[in-house]
């Protein structure tokens, strides 16, 4: 089978960190699958939020997921505060790339992860162009 392989940069624009909870746990006692996406959602609306947007508004349209992908490296526990960094990257006509690097506090790699995202209007529910004032921000960044 062929592995998931994602090609991540050097350095990213921005970083937050948030801690594992035990809710966070699954039964083998370590960080569940889903909360990984859980997490990425809060990085994002986060790093979005740094330039003045939202998931529903960015400037001027909505964003919604069209494909994610996760490759882990090691596991996470109750307790360990991760750093998940955050960068836009391959923009499209109606669709760029969210990549993020999870780490934990002594600097390992916990997992990398991408978010293919999809302009949208959700009042005729159909894509959009990326606005190139979101372009414009994220590339500087």
């Amino acid at each position: 089978m062929a592995r998931i392989k994602l090609e991540l940069p050097d350095k990213f624009g921005f970083q937050t960190k948030i801690p594992v909870r035990i809710s966070d746990l699954n039964y083998g006692n370590h960080l569940a699958n889903h909360v990984y996406l859980e997490m990425m959602q809060e990085a994002r609306m986060q790093y979005l939020a740094q330039f003045g947007y939202s998931e529903k508004d960015l400037a001027g349209v909505g964003v919604i997921m069209g494909d994610t992908a996760i490759v882990y490296k090691q596991e996470c526990f109750y307790g360990d505060v991760l750093t998940i960094e955050v960068i836009a990257s391959d923009f499209g006509v109606r669709s760029f790339d969210l990549l993020y690097r999870f780490s934990k506090q002594d600097g390992s790699l916990v997992c990398e992860a991408k978010t293919g995202m999809v302009c949208y209007n959700y009042e005729i529910r159909k894509t959009v162009n990326v606005p190139a004032e979101f372009i414009s921000k994220a590339s500087g960044a």
